[in-house]
């Protein structure tokens, strides 16, 4: 099993950033963090990266399912989503599989929970993909 979905898209990095807030935002999520990995780690580490972003997405009706169901699910929250230039030119949007991030937690309730958040993630990562 993957541990993310993703899409590749044809357009500018940041025009990308804001087609996949978009797509979230269809499906209920909104965007709680935003981590620029490339000037996080220039600024650190003094090192060149590609454009890549990590948006932390959070569907908070289902995010309150979850911590109702296991109060330490929270150290797998927000869905994290990375928008990452390519060396190609393209840009791919990965967002993490709750299905896979869950599986070591036994707890039948939370891994359905997962799916309904992997559904919503999928047809994010679909719609992102048609737009390209």
């Amino acid at each position: 099993m993957s541990y993310y979905i993703s899409a590749t898209l044809n357009v500018p990095f940041e025009k990308a950033l804001e087609l996949t807030e978009d797509a979230l935002k269809a499906e209920q999520f909104g965007v709680i963090s935003r981590i620029d990995i490339q000037q996080t780690l220039k600024t650190k580490i003094d090192v060149d990266f590609q454009p890549y972003t990590i948006l932390g997405a959070c569907n908070p009706a289902l995010a309150y399912e979850a911590l109702q169901l296991e109060d330490k699910v929270g150290t797998m929250l927000p869905c994290n989503v990375v928008v990452q230039q390519l060396a190609d030119g393209t840009v791919e949007v990965a967002a993490v599989d709750p299905v896979a991030s869950m599986q070591g937690i036994d707890n039948p309730a939370l891994a359905k929970a997962a799916t309904a958040v992997r559904e919503k993630l999928a047809r994010a990562m679909n719609a992102l993909a048609a737009d390209s």
